[in-house]
């Protein structure tokens, strides 16, 4: 038999009453002084007196007595507790057990209240609470009245304010909310300062203080509303240019008559309840009364939910839940929650809130974040248009709601999160590991959204152009190639570096795993050579400043105006309109035609009779004309001219023609401008293009016949040619 915890238990005792011994016997000489002892005590008795009166004895007893609380006892092994069903049975049937008998003695707890009020009513010379309340209201609104009339010139300014940027938003919603904090605390000071100035009897003073706050509570939760949501029907006809929330009108006005609903029929509750308290009422009768006023809640959210208005996207996309059904479902989840109130079933009850709750006070953190932060575009789903600032307030939002709502559960579940770091079993070092992978995610998600910001700011500030071959053009072309490379890889280092922290921190060893992953990798990197090829060529690629975005290059069988990369390929828009998506590895050697200038050449035939020193005054004088067109004078840096003479061909002169043009896409346009105004100035000078004759022997007959067709041929080759040069 284990007598540990004999020795345990009787310890103390024994100190204690040793003590206590003491203490008895230390008054005997002051009352030997008043009276005698009738005999003599025992010997044995009066040697324990005197080693109780020793000093040293005394001393030692008392250093027994402190040093026994921290005695060393043996730790009992960590248990996990065990579910019971039967206890949570028993406690649903204990509380529905008091609820049925409070609803049976509530009359009677509700005379002895009435009774204990009358009381205090009495004292108070017979004034009822009901009269305090609406006589301090009264002065609250009339200062409430003073402060409107005497702020006339800063509610003037708040409908004027601007609302375009965000030092503009960020002044005026702050401004907004320290007029209604003012406005609030004249409320306030009218009604609860004058009462507190007079002496009133304790539960008279409880009534009326804890229902004039409630009013208070009413009205602040109205003045946010009214900020956050600006609904429509304001005396404040711009009000709704300052809307935080990105709502329509209609849902601004309907869900910022809901929430001040909510908000102050639960303050009401509150102070009942307390008030309840205060008169005697029991625990069950109180809870009785509590879950009677949570009826209204649940009537005012169901009805909330079924009269909301639609959401002008659903005449757009078709949802994978119909309005009814969505309806349906949040009927039961509010009237699911109240069940599991009434039950009892606390724990159940705040988690079931929770879930719900959190995501959306996520979604409405970040939609009037980058409304009120964020640029113009921060509309969109994509992220586009939010700025530092409010990536940086969104997340920090997030991970507040995240961690408080966490240490919230924790203290609703009885979880003591000090003491987790503390005990040691296989459950909690979970729950720890899982705490911390969630803290790397939400940090490494903060990191990523500020590196993808400024990088998509750095991308917007080169969508403007400058001069074709300057060193800015360059710089632009060069950064709008490399960022998204670096975007990429980026987010992919991140990831990585997330998973195995993460991993880490649930106490997984990434030594191996580390090691196991570069054996994979090589294994991969031989079943995929295309891949690795493709990826380090195009490394390569960009290390040599081969091309950039918005360039027009060939390769191959390939060519057109780069777009865009990825880690493997590139993609190629041609001059007509397809797309190509080569690999890296395919690509080869690169021809580059708009890197710098161009010399655009072209060939042109005239007759043996032809001028040449005409030819090429003419061709002096198109290059001119050529370069004073707005169009293409931007991007002509030598002016079209004659080369010389090429060859000397059976039917003619061929001659050279070229010109040099900066790097843009209009080399074909500018070319065939050229051709239209050559063919037309030959025409006028009496330059003639060379074509090749036939001479046929025979008689007239056929020879005529044979003059016909080749004088038909050389029609349909100038015709050609005319359609060429448009």
């Amino acid at each position: 038999m284990d007598t540990s915890w004999m020795h345990v238990s009787i310890t103390p005792r024994l100190q204690a009453a040793l003590l206590i011994v003491f203490l008895c016997f230390s008054s005997l000489p002051a009352a030997a002084q008043t009276a005698q002892p009738s005999s003599s005590p025992p010997e044995n008795v009066q040697r324990f007196v005197e080693l109780i009166a020793d000093p040293d004895v005394q001393k030692w007893l008392l250093q027994q007595a402190d040093a026994a609380p921290t005695a060393e006892r043996p730790v009992a092994p960590h248990s996990e507790p065990d579910i019971s069903f039967a206890d949570f049975t028993m406690r649903f049937r204990s509380h529905m057990a008091g609820l049925f008998e409070a609803s049976r003695s509530f009359p009677s707890q509700t005379m002895q209240a009435a009774d204990f009020l009358d009381q205090e009513i009495e004292e108070s010379r017979g004034i009822r609470p009901i009269f305090l309340v609406s006589a301090f209201l009264a002065a609250g609104f009339l200062l409430q009245w003073i402060f409107r009339a005497l702020t006339s010139r800063w509610r003037h300014w708040m409908a004027q304010a601007p609302f375009t940027t965000v030092h503009e938003r960020t002044l005026a919603v702050g401004t907004r909310l320290l007029w209604a904090a003012c406005y609030l605390a004249s409320f306030a000071i009218g009604s609860i300062g004058f009462f507190l100035l007079f002496e009133w009897p304790p539960l008279i003073r409880e009534i009326v203080v804890g229902y004039l706050l409630a009013i208070v509570v009413f009205r602040l939760a109205s003045a946010i509303v009214t900020v956050l949501l600006a609904p429509p029907g304001l005396t404040d006809a711009t009000s709704h240019l300052h809307r935080v929330i990105p709502v329509s009108d209609a849902a601004a006005a309907h869900w910022s008559k809901r929430a001040v609903y909510l908000i102050g029929w639960y303050a009401f509750g509150w102070v009942t309840i307390r008030l309840l308290g205060t008169m005697g009422f029991s625990i069950p009768a109180r809870q009785l009364v509590a879950y009677a006023l949570g009826l209204v809640l649940l009537a005012i959210a169901i009805e909330a939910v079924w009269r909301r208005p639609h959401p002008t996207s659903l005449a757009e996309h078709k949802p994978r839940i119909n309005w009814r059904a969505k309806n349906t479902l949040w009927t039961l989840y509010f009237i699911a929650i109240w069940l599991l109130w009434v039950a009892g079933a606390m724990k159940l009850f705040w988690i079931a809130v929770v879930v719900a709750a959190l995501p959306g006070a996520i979604v409405l953190a970040k939609a009037s974040v980058n409304n009120l932060l964020g640029t113009p575009a921060a509309h969109g789903d994509d992220g586009s248009g939010m700025t530092l600032l409010s990536v940086i307030v969104e997340r920090g939002i997030r991970a507040a709601l995240i961690i408080g709502t966490l240490i919230f559960l924790a203290d609703v579940l009885e979880i003591e999160l000090t003491e987790m770091t503390m005990q040691d079993s296989p459950t909690l070092r979970l729950v720890r590991g899982l705490l911390s992978a969630g803290i790397i995610f939400l940090a490494v998600d903060l990191i990523w959204n500020v590196a993808k910001v400024l990088i998509d700011r750095k991308l917007g500030q080169t969508q403007a152009t400058f001069e074709i071959g300057s060193e800015q053009e360059r710089r632009r072309a060069r950064i709008r190639t490399l960022l998204p490379i670096f975007k990429n890889i980026l987010m992919i280092l991140l990831v990585a570096i997330a998973v195995m922290m993460g991993l880490s921190s649930l106490g997984v060893e990434i030594g191996p795993l580390i090691a196991g992953a570069g054996v994979v990798g090589v294994a991969i990197g031989f079943g995929a050579q295309t891949v690795v090829k493709d990826v380090i060529s195009g490394m390569f690629y960009l290390l040599d400043d081969a091309f950039r975005v918005g360039e027009y290059i060939q390769s191959g069988s390939y060519k057109g105006t780069v777009e865009s990369f990825s880690l493997r390929s590139i993609k190629l828009r041609h001059h007509r309109g397809p797309i190509y998506i080569v690999p890296f590895s395919e690509l080869g050697a690169v021809q580059n035609m708009s890197r710098d200038w161009s010399v655009v050449k072209f060939m042109l035939t005239v007759s043996y009779e032809a001028d040449i020193a005409k030819v090429k005054s003419i061709t002096k004088t198109v290059g001119k004309t050529l370069r004073d067109d707005e169009e293409f004078q931007p991007f002509i840096i030598e002016n079209l001219k004659m080369k010389g003479v090429e060859e000397f061909t059976d039917y003619g002169i061929k001659l050279s023609f070229g010109m040099t043009l900066k790097p843009t896409q209009l080399q074909s346009a500018i070319r065939r401008r050229a051709y239209a105004m050559l063919r037309e100035a030959f025409k006028q000078n009496g330059i003639e293009f060379a074509q090749p004759t036939v001479q046929i022997g025979g008689d007239d007959k056929n020879s005529a016949a044979a003059a016909a067709q080749v004088q038909l041929q050389a029609h349909q080759r100038e015709a050609a040619l005319n359609a060429a040069a448009k």
